[in-house]
């Protein structure tokens, strides 16, 4: 066999060696990498370049150390799943970096972390103001993670005191021009439902690029065609959402106020509203 013709058929196996295997580390492999992981990606590529290129008769030697190498890596991660003391040895240990509000000068040094790049990562997470921050980490992949103070969270219902009704996920129901069962089944919706809004739009599944249906039953679309525009249909969903903001502004007012008969009558009204929108859902959301 030519020497050109032989290095690329052990280029071809190499990647297909080196796919299979990197399959088998698992996600993990091509995420964030920890310390271990980041010296298995330089030996495994090593490897594969070594098994293409080599053209004497002992190439499949660097196959041999790259399954050997891969068993290791397995034995490895198998052994951090199971303790702690092996984590820690293995991986760098996550270092506080900024504790109540105040930057630990030390362990800065001890991560070679200048206040340039602090503030760098910060600025990457949105925060701009030091005095903003009430606890920062750095983790063993090398991300820092922080804790902005109360003052400086985003408001939420739970700081309110309300109680939202859980949000269902935005399922994919047409992709590529064709309809996806598994995520109909999600959502309580037949092949026929979907039909009948894609009729509502004058459409079929054909001219679908992409198709979502949110928790209210809204469907939206993409199509093949990017010039023509679809027509929204939002009058029920947004009836939905205005009664439901209705029923969160009823439950406010029953907090917000110290009057026990205005707190009960707000109290009885959200639990009124509260009836008719289970009563009325499956009707907004078809």
């Amino acid at each position: 066999m030519p020497e050109w013709l032989e290095v690329i058929v052990r280029t071809i196996f190499a990647v297909v060696v080196l796919f299979l295997l990197t399959k088998l580390l698992g996600k993990r492999q091509v995420s964030q990498l920890s310390f271990f992981e980041y010296i298995t990606g330089i030996t495994v590529g090593s490897l594969a370049a070594y098994i293409s290129l080599d053209t004497d008769k002992t190439w499949h030697l660097g196959l041999i150390a790259l399954v050997v190498w891969i068993a290791f890596s397995l034995g490895i991660e198998f052994l951090q799943m199971k303790s702690k003391k092996a984590r820690d040895f293995l991986d760098f240990k996550s270092t506080v970096l900024i504790k109540d509000g105040k930057i630990l000068e030390d362990n800065m040094k001890k991560e070679r972390l200048t206040t340039d790049e602090l503030l760098s990562e910060l600025r990457k997470k949105d925060v701009f103001k030091l005095a903003d921050v009430e606890f920062a980490i750095m983790e063993s992949d090398g991300a820092i993670n922080l804790l902005l103070t109360r003052e400086n969270q985003p408001l939420t219902p739970k700081h309110l005191g309300i109680q939202v009704a859980p949000e269902q996920e935005t399922q994919a129901v047409i992709m590529d021009g064709e309809i996806l069962d598994d995520a109909l089944d999600i959502l309580g919706l037949s092949r026929k439902g979907l039909q009948e809004k894609l009729a509502e739009l004058n459409l079929s599944v054909q001219n679908v690029f992409l198709g979502q249906v949110d928790s209210y039953g809204e469907l939206t679309v993409d199509l093949y065609t990017d010039q023509v525009e679809v027509p929204k249909l939002e009058e029920k969903p947004q009836l939905y959402a205005l009664l439901k903001k209705c029923e969160a502004d009823l439950e406010l007012f029953s907090l917000s106020t110290s009057n026990e008969e205005a707190k009960n009558m707000y109290e009885q009204c959200s639990l009124q509203l509260q009836e008719m929108l289970r009563t009325l859902k499956p009707l907004i959301q078809t």
